[in-house]
């Protein structure tokens, strides 16, 4: 069974490992560069945007978490959640913290109003993607997500002031 729970400041060196975990699951254990002191800024700090809801077994051992912030859709006219990270230890997979967690945001949605659930998950990641058609979401085939990080953001974030004078010329 799955206790569903919104995390505490207590959860953070939690979520943090599974963050870790999950990194490596995704190739790239070195990619991680969050801290404890900024993660609990993010989820508890003066104005919060991210949230994190926590998966425990009946024991109250933490088992899965999920990641989340609000979007909003143009076309729809209300927020949406986009879901960062889902992640269940390996030991507790299958015992249904994922489904829980998703149900949770799910419900979430629902009860506020939002009109979607949305998330990215990598091509070769079969299991998940399987898991996640089997509650009935679909990928998003004529979509690609794009990014900007790095040397390129960088190199295009600096320019800004040549942008806004361009526009101030006119």
């Amino acid at each position: 069974m799955s206790v569903i729970r919104p995390a505490t400041v207590e959860d953070v060196p939690a979520i943090l490992r599974m963050i870790h975990d999950l990194a490596i699951y995704e190739k790239e254990p070195d990619a991680v560069k969050n801290t404890p002191a900024m993660l609990t800024e993010v989820l508890f700090g003066e104005n919060p945007r991210v949230y994190a809801t926590i998966a425990e077994n009946s024991a109250g051992t933490v088992q899965g978490f999920a990641l989340w912030f609000l979007n909003y859709s143009t076309w729809e006219g209300v927020h949406g959640i986009y879901l960062e990270d889902l992640y269940v230890v390996p030991d507790a997979r299958g015992e249904g913290h994922g489904k829980a967690l998703l149900q949770h945001l799910a419900g979430t949605a629902v009860e506020r109003g939002y009109a979607r659930v949305e998330w990215s998950v990598l091509n070769w990641n079969e299991p998940s993607i399987n898991f996640y058609k089997n509650l009935g979401a679909f990928p998003m085939e004529e979509w690609s997500t794009f990014r900007l990080t790095g040397d390129a953001l960088q190199a295009f974030g600096a320019n800004v002031g040549e942008a806004k004078e361009a526009l101030s010329r006119g």
